[in-house]
């Protein structure tokens, strides 16, 4: 039985990399996540110097909620999430992370606490940082390469055409499964999008 949601200040980060080079691409899709989620709370983003983070804060499912996207590249993300957990006070295991995940297939939503980090470097070096993988995670899938291309390069690359008729839909899902964990708890929330999804 996986523990209710707490009433106190819940914080979602999406995870990215900062710059317009970055915008768009597979691995930029926890940030399309947050910026829903903060259109949805009617919060604007604005730089959180502490923790060297964009945050907006708002209310979503009946709590307050602080959304983020560290301004660091993906493989040091862990820095400005550490900060952000102790500047608000959230435990790691209110902490939610939404990332892309190479091993779902495309706009497949999964939704975890702990586990692997399945090579996702973000994920890494957030649990480097916080000394637990003890979060939570919305797992955003966004396929394997096709052929032999590098994952790493593949990643890095915008969408296919039909990728992106897809997408708005996908990145909808994730969010109204972010809201659904800060409401319901892990284990209700995995019962219903583990099977609207994939």
């Amino acid at each position: 039985m996986s523990p209710a949601p707490s009433a106190g200040t819940a914080l979602v980060v999406g995870l990215g990399n900062p710059g317009p080079g970055y915008a768009d691409t597979r691995h930029n899709v926890g940030f399309g996540v947050v910026e829903l989620l903060a259109e949805r709370a009617g919060a604007r983003f604005s730089l959180h110097k502490r923790s060297n983070s964009e945050i907006a804060e708002g209310r979503l499912a009946g709590r307050k909620v602080v959304l983020a996207k560290p301004r660091t590249y993906m493989n040091e993300s862990g820095g400005p999430v550490a900060g952000l957990v102790r500047y608000f006070s959230v435990p790691p295991e209110e902490l939610v992370v939404a990332h892309d995940d190479l091993d779902l297939g495309f706009g497949v939503i999964r939704l975890k606490r702990g586990g692997g980090e399945g090579g996702h470097n973000g994920l890494r070096s957030i649990s480097r940082s916080l000394g637990t993988k003890d979060y939570l995670r919305v797992r955003f899938g966004i396929g394997r390469p096709p052929g032999r291309q590098d994952a790493a390069d593949f990643v890095l690359k915008r969408f296919s055409a039909s990728e992106r008729k897809e997408l708005e839909f996908a990145v909808d899902l994730a969010a109204d499964a972010a809201e659904a964990l800060l409401e319901q708890g892990l284990e209700p929330a995995q019962n219903r999008f583990h099977a609207l999804s994939g």
